[in-house]
């Protein structure tokens, strides 16, 4: 792994909400080393010390709170029980969260389902929404025996794995004997981070980055014929689909695999864009704080990304949420304490910096509805 970009000092876990605003500011830091493989394109946090990153195991990132969020989350559901055909099967879904996705996957079915994730809380109800379905509170490693699953789906966890590969051999070992079974993955897709500098995407919990063809090669290499490559959410997320492999084993690559030298190029240049990028957003800001109050819509990784790569945190001092989970909570390391919507029509903000440009149209309409009338600066 050549390292090409470094980042110092940063959270150990951004998406981490606090009760005590001191115990915000006392949060662990780490530092982000990203390192990038030449022979297969694979990009790492070669400094990621899995540690420091327990500090983060319990934390707060559903985003099921937002209607547009729920839109892509179903569409993604029913797509997946159609093409599958994800009738009265076995599901399992690994880092499964709060179990939205799962249960809704079993009602769609209707399907019998078993969640692994050390967040999740029985007390929201979630998972009881739908009979068939086990919540089990650790890890998913190789302690768990096969499960003989018709469909292993693991969702925005990998990235958060340093391990790679034998974490992808246990999601295929949880696929039992039967051939016509499937890995679902996806991913933040790393290209998009690369080419557009969205440095908002660069936090410590996520430890491992992939492309399509990283995604796509990790899948062969253990095992799994790829099936479908996809690439949704506005170029935001990544997902693979595959299957145990045959005894013709497939080595083709997708036609959505980009190559290793096109990765090669970007990473090449990436430092320099990347400051360029992170110096006009700064000035951005700065010049709208001299104007009035700045808030962020939007208090998960993004957010805390955002105040430390631009080093504002101290003078940012308002952040909203929909998620009731993080509000009248302490965001770490900058400490900022996160207020409902309804609260940000007492501030009179200058500027709200979005988050997500995903939710634009979402959060223009809750401004308005709110009577807030400002500048929304969308990233």
């Amino acid at each position: 792994m050549e390292p090409f970009f470094d980042l110092r000092q940063v959270p150990a876990g951004s998406s981490v909400i606090l009760q005590d605003r001191k115990d915000a500011l006392a949060f662990p830091t780490g530092d982000i080393v990203l390192g990038f493989c030449r022979e297969c394109g694979f990009m790492a946090n070669v400094a990621f010390d899995a540690e420091a990153a327990e500090a983060a195991a319990l934390h707060e990132d559903t985003q099921a709170y937002s209607a547009t969020f729920s839109r892509y989350l179903h569409a993604m559901g029913e797509a997946l029980v159609q093409r599958h055909d994800l009738h009265g099967k076995r599901i399992l879904e690994v880092g499964c969260g709060q179990g939205e996705f799962l249960s809704l996957l079993c009602r769609l079915g209707p399907n019998e389902g078993i969640g692994f994730d050390p967040v999740i809380d029985e007390s929201r109800g979630v998972v009881g929404e739908v009979a068939p379905i086990r919540a089990v509170r650790s890890l998913y490693d190789e302690r768990v025996p096969p499960l003989d699953c018709d469909l292993v789906c693991c969702k925005m966890t990998l990235e958060h794995i340093s391990a790679v590969a034998p974490f992808v051999r246990n999601l295929r070992r949880a696929l039992g004997p039967r051939p016509d079974s499937t890995v679902f993955v996806q991913v933040p897709e790393s290209l998009r981070i690369l080419r557009t500098c969205a440095f908002e995407d660069v936090y410590y919990e996520h430890c491992s980055y992939f492309t399509p063809g990283t995604l796509a090669r990790l899948f062969r290499a253990e095992g799994l014929d790829v099936d479908r490559v996809e690439v949704s959410g506005q170029g935001q997320y990544l997902a693979v689909e595959g299957h145990q492999d045959s005894v013709a084993r497939s080595t083709h690559a997708a036609p959505e695999e980009e190559s290793v030298a096109s990765v090669a190029g970007l990473v090449a240049d990436f430092p320099a864009r990347y400051a360029a990028r992170t110096s006009q957003w700064r000035e951005l800001v700065e010049s709208r704080l001299e104007e009035g109050p700045v808030a962020l819509w939007g208090s998960g990784s993004k957010a805390t990304s955002f105040m430390t790569s631009l080093r504002l945190g101290s003078r940012i001092e308002h952040i909203v949420d929909i998620n009731p989970y993080r509000q009248g909570r302490y965001v770490a390391c900058t400490g900022q304490r996160i207020m409902a919507p309804e609260e940000l029509a007492t501030v009179g903000p200058r500027s709200v910096v979005l988050m997500n440009a995903n939710y634009k149209d979402e959060v223009t309409a809750h401004l308005t509805s709110l009577g807030i009338d400002t500048e929304l600066l969308v990233l």
